[in-house]
């Protein structure tokens, strides 16, 4: 992730543009959009372009990898079953 330096001091980035973003998550832009219209990410969009923070794209991933856990224990147990 690129930093700004401002005055000597190097300011950490806060948000992502929706390229950086489909970068940082490793899918396109359009699936950012996608992800966007759905209300899984949100974007803000105190700007014209919307943004993406850090802690909403940390969030998305938390909570979809659970979900995948969650789903990975459920088909294991419905094998089990079987």
């Amino acid at each position: 992730m690129k930093r700004q330096v401002t005055s000597g001091h190097v300011v950490p980035k806060l948000a992502l543009s929706r390229v950086e973003a489909a970068e940082a998550i490793g899918v396109t832009p359009v699936t950012v959009d996608r992800l966007a219209k759905r209300g899984l990410l949100r974007p803000s969009r105190a700007t014209r372009r919307p943004l993406y923070p850090i802690w909403e794209i940390e969030r998305f991933l938390r909570e979809t990898s659970q979900s995948i856990e969650i789903e990975s224990l459920r088909s294991a147990r419905s094998e089990e079953g079987q």
